[in-house]
C-alpha cells in the first residue's frame, strides 16, 4: 500500500507540478502528516522532491525531473482496457487518438501484464447507451468542445422541450458530460448551475469575456449538484401497478425497461403477472397503449382514465376514416 501511495504521489507531482499537502492527503485518503512522511521517504530514495510551507506552498519535484516508470499492477492494466463503447470518442473526434493511445499504453506495459490487458479489451465491452433509444438528433459537439475549452463565456440559442422557438442564454461553461448516450453542456447561468442538452443547442457564440466560474468549483462538483436535482425531481413520478399476460412478459420487459420498478419472480403458473412502473407525467402512460389487452393498468384510476381516453381517440379516428371510405 505504501509503495503504491509513493508512486501515486510521484506521478501526481509530475503531472500537476506543485500540489498542496492537504490536496494530496485528500486525493490519497491519508493524513497530511502521512504525506510529509511519504515525501521524506521519496527524498531518501533519491527522488528530488521538496516541500515549501506557507500560504502558497506545496510539494514539488525539482524542475526538469521526469520518470517513465508506470508502476501499473495487473488489475490496473486490465482496468485501462475496459472502455465504454467508442461512440463517445467518435462524437468528440477522438477515435483515432484513442486507438493510438491504447497501442502506446500496451507497449509501455510490463510484459507479464500484456496478455491479460489484451484479453480484457477483447472480452469486455461497456455500452452506455439505452436499448431502443431511437434516432439521435445531430449534435455539433465539435463547436461545443471548442467553446468549453476556450474558458470564455458563451451565448447559446437553446430550444427547450415542448417549445418551438429557441431562447438566448449567456452562460459560463464548466464542460461536457455524456449520460446514457446523451451529451449535456454543464454551465452556470447567473451564478447558478444549469444543464443544457447538446442536441437542443441551436447555436453557440464565444464572447470576449472570460468565463465567470465559481472559485474552487469543478465540472464534477456542478454535475453532482445537477444530477441530484434531476433525481429528486424524479421522486415525484407517477407510480403504476399493472398486470401483464405471461405470453407478453419478455416483450414487456424489453420495451418498458426504463420505467420498470418492480417485477416479481415468474412462478410459471398464473396467466397474469403483476408489475410496477413509474412515469414522469400522466400522458406518458400512453406508452402502454400498443400492448392492447396484454397489459392492464390496475392503479391509479387517473392512469386508467388516461389510457381509456387515448384508446377512444384512436377508435374514433379509425371509425371516422372508415365512414369516409364508405
Amino acid at each position: 500500500m505504501k509503495s503504491d501511495r509513493l508512486l501515486s504521489i510521484l506521478l501526481l507531482l509530475q503531472t500537476r507540478g506543485r500540489v498542496p499537502a492537504h490536496e494530496l492527503a485528500a486525493r490519497l485518503e491519508v493524513s497530511v502528516r502521512t504525506i510529509y512522511r511519504d515525501v521524506e521517504a521519496l527524498s531518501a530514495s533519491g527522488v528530488p522532491v521538496y516541500a515549501e510551507r506557507g500560504r502558497h506552498g506545496g510539494i514539488e519535484l525539482l524542475a526538469g525531473f521526469r520518470t517513465d516508470v508506470t508502476g501499473l499492477t495487473a488489475d490496473e492494466s486490465r482496468a485501462l482496457f475496459i472502455l465504454a463503447a467508442q461512440g463517445a470518442h467518435a462524437a468528440l473526434g477522438l477515435d483515432a487518438a484513442l486507438g493510438s493511445a491504447l497501442r502506446k499504453v500496451m507497449a509501455a506495459l510490463p510484459a507479464p501484464h500484456r496478455p491479460a490487458a489484451e484479453a480484457t479489451s477483447r472480452r469486455i465491452l461497456v455500452d452506455a447507451t439505452r436499448w431502443r433509444g431511437g434516432p439521435q438528433q445531430a449534435v455539433d459537439l465539435e463547436g461545443l468542445q471548442d467553446a468549453v475549452f476556450s474558458d470564455r463565456r458563451l451565448r447559446l440559442r437553446y430550444r427547450h422541450s415542448g417549445q418551438r422557438d429557441p431562447r438566448t442564454y449567456t452562460v459560463d461553461p464548466y464542460g461536457l458530460v455524456a449520460k446514457a448516450g446523451v451529451w449535456y453542456l454543464v454551465a452556470d447561468r447567473q451564478g447558478g448551475p444549469r444543464l443544457f442538452r447538446a442536441d437542443r443547442v441551436r447555436s453557440v457564440r464565444l464572447l470576449e469575456e472570460p468565463a465567470r466560474r465559481r472559485p474552487g468549483v469543478e465540472l464534477a462538483d456542478v454535475w453532482e449538484v445537477l444530477r441530484r436535482q434531476v433525481e429528486e425531481r424524479a421522486e415525484d413520478v407517477i407510480g403504476l401497478t399493472v398486470r401483464v399476460r405471461r405470453a407478453c412478459l419478455d416483450r414487456f420487459r424489453r420495451l418498458v425497461a426504463a420505467q420498470l420498478t418492480e417485477l416479481p419472480d415468474d412462478d410459471g403458473e398464473s396467466e397474469w403477472v403483476t408489475a410496477r412502473l413509474s412515469y414522469p407525467t400522466l400522458p406518458a402512460v400512453r406508452q402502454l397503449l400498443p400492448f392492447s389487452d396484454e397489459v392492464e393498468i390496475l392503479d391509479p384510476p387517473e392512469a386508467r382514465a388516461e389510457l381509456l381516453l387515448a384508446a377512444r381517440r384512436v377508435t374514433d379516428l379509425y371509425r371516422d376514416e372508415a365512414r369516409e371510405d364508405r
